[in-house]
């Protein structure tokens, strides 16, 4: 059995959720250039006003919220399902970022990372579902990151946070695949955005945040559940997970000169 795919987004109904910046904004414009009826959430209001003044008339919903705050975002899809009378795509793009290593680990850090990295795709998923199961049809795509894959440095708690999602990921697919309902788990390496920004190492494999939007949007078309990208790193990556662990810390402390 294969999930389906999109044949185009003119006219869908998507919720791009951290659209103010970075993979979210890039997405959500790239969408609204394909046609798409896109409501845009993130903390930064005026971001979100910015796109979407440069859409057509009635193409656009702008709804602040902030991601660990689940009143916010019951209020957000009340406020689209109320106007679109539902939801065919859930793009969940919003996250943090804090380099962050033994040496200087913050569990209030760490707490926080966890409620927007992990919890808040849940959150979100939680609203969603219920529709999407009644109409056998939807897709459900959140953006995880191959740092949780497996262990890297500057990764304490950012790294965790995104392992879940990948678990997270597996059981919703497998919970869905016999409902119509379809799950993306995207996998993206180094986009330049303002987080990767933070940091101070060579970041191999870099692309643009546009590049990533592509990537994704062309993987939700195809009905993919893995995207990942840049295949050049993020295969390399999928190879180290299953070497053994005494290799896989020496290749990482060979290359990662951090």
């Amino acid at each position: 059995m294969k999930q389906q795919g999109i044949d185009h987004f003119s006219g869908k109904r998507v919720w791009v959720i951290g659209a103010s910046s970075g993979i979210g904004e890039a997405c959500a414009k790239a969408l609204l250039l394909k046609g798409a009826k896109v409501a845009l959430s993130s903390r930064r209001a005026e971001r979100l006003n910015v796109i979407a003044s440069t859409a057509g008339a009635d193409q656009t919903l702008v709804t602040p919220l902030d991601v660990t705050n689940n009143t916010q975002l019951q209020d957000g899809y009340k406020t689209l399902v109320s106007a679109w009378g539902g939801l065919d795509l859930l793009l969940f793009v919003s996250g943090t970022y804090v380099p962050l290593r033994a040496d200087n680990f913050d569990i209030k850090v760490a707490e926080k990372t966890i409620d927007a990295n992990l919890l808040g795709p849940m959150r979100a998923v939680a609203l969603v579902i219920p529709e999407m199961l009644k109409a056998h049809s939807g897709h459900i795509a959140i953006v995880g990151s191959v740092a949780g894959y497996s262990g890297l440095p500057k990764a304490l708690a950012y790294g965790p946070s995104k392992a879940a999602i990948i678990n997270f990921c597996e059981n919703l697919y497998y919970d869905l695949l016999p409902t119509g309902v379809s799950v993306h788990m995207i996998s993206p390496g180094f986009v330049a955005t303002e987080a990767t920004a933070q940091n101070d190492f060579e970041m191999p494999a870099l692309i643009s945040a546009e590049e990533a939007a592509s990537e994704i949007l062309a993987g939700i078309q195809k009905g993919e559940f893995d995207i990942h990208f840049p295949k050049r790193f993020t295969r390399f990556l999928k190879f180290l997970r299953i070497l053994p662990y005494p290799i896989y810390f020496w290749i990482v402390r060979r290359f990662v000169k951090i």
